[in-house]
């Protein structure tokens, strides 16, 4: 490979040490995570835009003294702008489009000393619980390249799962940062809502649902990046209290007792993979064991309601990006301008009244509620992150009849998802589309700030990661246990086979 052998050894703050110590050289590092980018990403598929001449430049001109300084990065390709880079969305619709400015959160990565070295694939518009563009192709899992890492951020998961990078972007807007890390054996943390800037480009993505992050193999990184780049920007929609202290001193802090709830059962009353109930179960008495008084017991909460509203935010949201693509195409958006699926969601979002969307809405603050409610009792709640191991590349598309219907109603437009609305296929979608995740989105709901934390494999080797959802604004509290259950049961030295 390049000129740094060790280089699975280190977290992004290990390599920046050894920067800060001149034992190696962000030049050193840059040419290695480019052997590593060549040798591992024909298989995987992760890296969809390299910026090996941009970073070069960086490099040379001087990088901010920042405490990432000199570290290989990746950006997942959906929100995160940078100026003169291709931003696709894994759409063909956005294939030709380069943004003019840095998205803030970028501007705050570059201040932290990173070295940005490509773009990650990620699913259209970032829909997904699977990374499989028909712009990219597939990205695949570095533990079993059948299985999928994850989405949307499931190119920047497998990026760093196989070690070409040791940290790397992420959003999440329904678990987009915690299933791949679930996927990938990855830390990955979901800030509170308002926690990471979203501008100057957007204010609530999603409704206030998506937070921007990085996936990571240590509790650390994710801790370290956070006190970076935490923060509210210019024209914020939301203000939330800073952190009583450094995130970095958190995870120096025992967590104490804590009085932990968890649970195993689908919201949806679907099924739960054993090996994803057994990971919560064994965690529950690790827990135990470190002090902890751990009990089961879920928030009393409509999980079908809740899925109906996440999918009429879903869809509404896409049909007003399809709106939107007008200036960028320089017409209006036609059906094969993006995926076959996307257009038939946008066309369902484009049937409901405003009324019923401020409806579903309103879910969304009575869980909050009912959450606030839980957490005087219990400082976390755990679930598994995912209801099922990772699936296989293709599982999760529509199968060959459910594709002759999407072509049926496409092609009559309007008409079409009006057909579907009333054949109630909105509801069947919403617990179908949700099955193999239905966790994660309770966080996005009422912004609270979670977890999925890498401890356990299948028989098979295929990683299963557990949940943790905090109260709004309590990071340290999670970051803490983090670190407790890292040094309990440690993961950064478990390699995917072959990547090592």
């Amino acid at each position: 490979m390049g000129t740094f052998k060790e280089y699975d050894r280190y977290d992004g703050l290990g390599m920046a040490e050894l920067v800060r110590k001149k034992d190696v050289s962000p030049a050193d590092l840059y040419e290695e995570t480019i052997a590593r980018i060549k040798k591992l990403n024909p298989e995987l598929n992760a890296v969809i835009t390299p910026m090996f001449d941009l970073a070069r430049k960086d490099i040379e001109k001087g990088l901010p003294d920042g405490p990432f300084s000199g570290v290989p990065f990746l950006l997942k390709d959906l929100v995160a702008a940078y100026a003169g880079v291709p931003l696709t969305g894994g759409s063909r619709a956005y294939r030709n489009y380069i943004p003019d400015e840095d998205s803030e959160l970028v501007k705050r990565f570059k201040k932290a000393g990173l070295v940005i070295m490509g773009k990650t694939n990620c699913p259209e518009f970032g829909l997904l619980g699977v990374t499989e563009p028909e712009l990219h192709g597939p990205t695949r899992n570095p533990w079993n390249t059948d299985h999928t890492p994850g989405g949307s951020s499931g190119g920047s998961a497998a990026a760093v799962a196989s070690g070409m990078v040791p940290i790397a972007s992420g959003g999440d807007g329904g678990g987009s940062i915690r299933i791949p890390s679930s996927c990938c054996a990855l830390f990955g943390l979901k800030p509170t809502r308002g926690r990471n800037p979203t501008g100057p480009e957007h204010g609530a993505i999603w409704q206030g649902a998506v937070v921007e992050h990085i996936v990571s193999r240590s509790v650390r990184d994710s801790a370290a990046m956070l006190d970076a780049t935490g923060g509210a920007d210019v024209g914020a929609p939301y203000s939330i209290p800073l952190p009583e202290r450094p995130y970095m001193e958190e995870i120096k802090r025992a967590p104490g007792s804590l009085r932990i709830a968890f649970n195993t059962l689908s919201p949806l009353d679907t099924e739960v993979h054993p090996e994803c109930a057994g990971a919560v179960e064994k965690t529950a008495q690790l827990l135990e064991e470190l002090g902890h008084t751990v009990e089961e017991n879920r928030p009393e909460i409509d999980g079908k309601a809740l899925a109906n509203s996440y999918l009429t935010m879903y869809m509404g949201e896409i049909a007003a990006d399809i709106e939107e693509l007008q200036p960028i195409l320089g017409r209006k958006a036609r059906k094969d301008d993006v995926e076959a699926l996307t257009w038939t969601l946008g066309l369902l979002g484009r049937t409901f009244s405003a009324g019923y969307f401020v409806k579903q809405m309103r879910e969304w603050g009575r869980a909050s509620r009912v959450m606030g409610r839980f957490h005087e009792t219990y400082d976390l709640y755990l679930t598994p992150t995912m209801a099922y191991p990772p699936v296989r590349i293709g599982e999760l598309q529509p199968k060959p009849a459910e594709r002759a219907l999407l072509t049926v109603v496409n092609s009559i437009g309007g008409l079409g998802g009006n057909i579907l609305k009333l054949l109630g296929i909105i509801d069947k979608l919403a617990v179908e589309s949700l099955s193999k995740t239905p966790f994660t989105q309770l966080a996005n709901f009422t912004g609270q700030p979670a977890m999925s934390v890498p401890l356990h494999w299948t028989e098979e080797g295929l990683p299963c990661g557990v949940h943790f959802i905090g109260r709004f604004g309590d990071e340290a509290t999670l970051f803490r246990l983090a670190a407790q259950l890292e040094q309990a049961r440690p993961w950064f030295g478990r390699r995917p086979p072959g990547v090592a």
